[in-house]
């Protein structure tokens, strides 16, 4: 009854288990996010460390969704989510532990630290791939922005857990490091519960689902929103969260659980968006909710660029989180569309693939410009970027036909 509840109609009852485990990875990413620049900045580096290290994530992320986009149609799902657990756990366990840059960044690289507001894993792929098969055409739409609701609410509340170790440093006796410290060996306990969650799945009914192959019949269209998809993700790795979490900071002094007070409010206001995105796509279609809410979400974000005040700065921030994630479920959705069902794996991780690499130059690139004191290049940057991929994808891809 309760899996009813949660999942529309349509859909087996069985992605619960994935809901739930986007949820536990959504909380981990969303303290990560806030508390890794302040981690970095205690253990003596400086503002380009963080961005190398926060590309280092999406480097290997990228490399690990282009293995799975390539072979993971031959080993089952399953096992493949239930590695990515164990890496998880392990990667939260090198980080409380590791202080030397050099290690760090090996970590980052192998790893599974997002350092992001969306999700870039090695995981996304396989989850997106497996929850396309569990619903009909009619509710993917609405499935998607399930998945994306549970992991934006799920992160908000992880931002707000960011202020936990202020709390045990001045209230239990803990050093700020240390406190930090065992954030990270929640993220490594999280892992190990994520392991427990996917080894439940169920096989998949093959009567209900197309053999995973490689791409084929679809591998142009495929290849064409890969490109696109590129420059909205260098664009937004301008600004991910880990990095505007580090703007604050320092252009307004603001505190790690202050920012991630914040990022809670700026989580709510996505995942309510994401569940206005269904309706919407019904109405006016997938790809214009994509465009036509993506652009003012990036005119505000160049606003805040040159806001005066903190005040002002967050109020459009959060303006900026109610529009800019609307294009999430529907994007996917319209991937999921376009292709025929045995591609849909394949095309999951070989559009994320590309996301994962350019946005893996932008934290670097973020870090050094707000090293040498051009703190808001970034975020104009990125709000350009955007407007210019919401009009390019809109150009090449308004006439297209969904198969499914």
């Amino acid at each position: 009854m309760l899996a009813r509840l949660i999942v529309p109609s349509g859909v087996e009852a069985s992605v619960i288990l994935l809901l739930a485990g986007r949820s536990l990875r959504g909380f981990c990413d969303g303290f990560i996010a806030v508390l890794l620049p302040a981690y970095l900045l205690a253990l003596g580096f400086d503002e380009f460390a963080v961005g190398a290290i926060s590309s280092a994530t999406l480097i290997g992320s990228a490399l690990a969704t282009i293995l799975v986009g390539f072979v993971g149609h031959r080993f089952a799902q399953r096992r493949l989510l239930m590695l990515a657990a164990v890496l998880m756990a392990a990667t939260g366990a090198a980080f409380a532990g590791l202080t030397s840059l050099w290690p760090l960044l090996i970590v980052a690289f192998v790893g599974t630290l997002n350092p992001s507001s969306g999700d870039v894993s090695v995981f996304l792929p396989l989850e997106q791939s497996r929850l396309a098969e569990a619903a009909t055409p009619d509710s993917r739409t609405a499935l998607f922005a399930r998945y994306g609701l549970a992991g934006s609410l799920s992160a908000a509340f992880g931002a707000l857990a960011a202020a936990i170790p202020g709390w045990m440093s001045m209230h239990a006796g803990v050093s700020s490091l240390d406190a930090m410290r065992l954030m990270f060996a929640v993220y490594t306990l999280s892992g190990i519960a994520l392991w427990a969650l996917y080894a439940r799945l169920p096989d998949p009914h093959p009567q209900s689902m197309s053999p995973p192959a490689p791409l084929g019949p679809s591998r142009c269209i495929v290849v064409r929103l890969a490109m696109l998809f590129s420059v909205d993700a260098f664009a937004g790795g301008l600004v991910v969260n880990a990095l505007l979490s580090l703007w604050l900071m320092q252009r307004f002094g603001m505190t790690s659980g202050a920012a991630g007070q914040f990022f809670f409010w700026a989580g709510l206001l996505t995942t309510a968006s994401q569940l206005a995105a269904v309706p919407l796509a019904r109405k006016i279609g997938l790809l214009n909710t994509m465009v036509f809410t993506h652009i003012p979400s990036s005119m505000f974000l160049i606003a805040a660029a040159f806001a005066p005040s903190l005040s002002l700065t967050l109020l459009l921030l959060l303006a900026r989180s109610a529009l800019s994630q609307m294009d999430v479920p529907t994007r996917t959705a319209f991937v999921m569309a376009v292709v025929t069902p045995a591609e849909r794996s394949a095309a999951a991780s070989l559009t994320a693939v590309p996301r994962s690499l350019a946005a893996a130059i932008g934290p670097m690139l973020a870090g050094g410009l707000m090293a040498i004191g051009w703190t808001g290049a970034p975020l104009l940057a990125c709000g350009l970027l955007k407007i210019g991929y919401d009009l390019a994808i809109l150009a090449a891809f308004r006439q297209t036909k969904t198969l499914n």
